[in-house]
């Protein structure tokens, strides 16, 4: 079946493992912003925030746009997100990574110029696809086969753990209100790199009341721990939930500087 630009397509034809958990279903969707182009580029699946309570929609399409206009073709992916637990909405993001590789071809993408990018909730869901992926599940479909390994991250305001300062609200929302206590470590991705980890473009404002900086921080030093490549800016000022910060034209650099960083990368 062809892929038609900008239509939402199911991440499972058959239905999405343990979507009938909770009273209300949701099937997780991805939707492509393919480009023009006479050769393949890469590719990068948009994550919106929202605390694992809601997706924000201007996290989400908005973003795909401004890549293209930078000459990257996107995703965004629209994931499981409350009353759905841990690990559906990992499961999610894996299967949009795989999902893109199978359909690289029919993309005009790279298969191995995936990148997957989030905000807020996002980001720590997308350093969690950073930190936790396999080669592929021989036991699952043409899709599950797939390498879930991201060839790059990108994180912006990103929530990382959920230590001292972690967001409450998102642990809460993933974890339900008393999390078994191997999840909390594991799912503090600060403390996940490892030198296989993908290298990471992240973004923060210092004075963040959301989401403290600090946990770009901590993930930033983490992969300098690993020696993993990374590109990390910290604006001085500028409140939680920015998205593309087209009213502040200073930190609206950053989608600039990231397409300079994804093009450098092979993207």
């Amino acid at each position: 079946m062809a892929i038609a630009n900008h239509q939402p397509t199911t991440l499972w034809i058959q239905g999405a493992p343990g979507v009938g958990s909770v009273e209300e279903p949701f099937e997780p969707v991805i939707t492509p912003f393919m480009i023009d182009s006479a050769v393949p580029g890469g590719c990068v699946i948009v994550c919106p925030g929202g605390g694992y309570g809601h997706r924000a929609p201007h996290e989400g399409e908005p973003i795909a746009r401004a890549l293209n206009e930078r000459g990257i073709a996107a995703c965004v992916c629209d994931y499981r997100i409350s009353p759905y637990r841990h690990p559906y909405p990992l499961m999610d993001a894996q299967r949009a990574i795989r999902w893109v590789r199978v359909h690289a071809d029919e993309l005009n993408v790279k298969p191995n110029a995936v990148a997957i990018l989030g905000f807020s909730a996002g980001g720590h869901l997308v350093s969690t696809a950073g930190t936790h992926y396999d080669a592929g599940r021989s036991d699952g479909d043409e899709i599950d086969r797939q390498s879930c390994r991201p060839d790059a991250m990108v994180l912006c305001y990103p929530v990382i753990g959920f230590g001292e300062y972690g967001h409450r609200g998102s642990m809460r929302n993933l974890l339900g209100d008393d999390p078994p206590q191997d999840l909390v470590p594991s799912l503090s991705n600060e403390t996940q790199v490892t030198p296989d980890t993908p290298p990471a473009f992240l973004w923060h404002t210092a004075d963040d009341a959301g989401v403290p900086v600090q946990n770009s921080l901590l993930f930033a030093e983490a992969l300098s721990a690993n020696n993993v490549p990374y590109e990390l800016h910290i604006y001085p000022s500028g409140r939680h939930g920015l998205g593309l910060a087209e009213e502040f034209p200073n930190i609206a650099s950053w989608i600039d500087l990231l397409a300079v960083w994804l093009k450098e990368a092979g993207f």
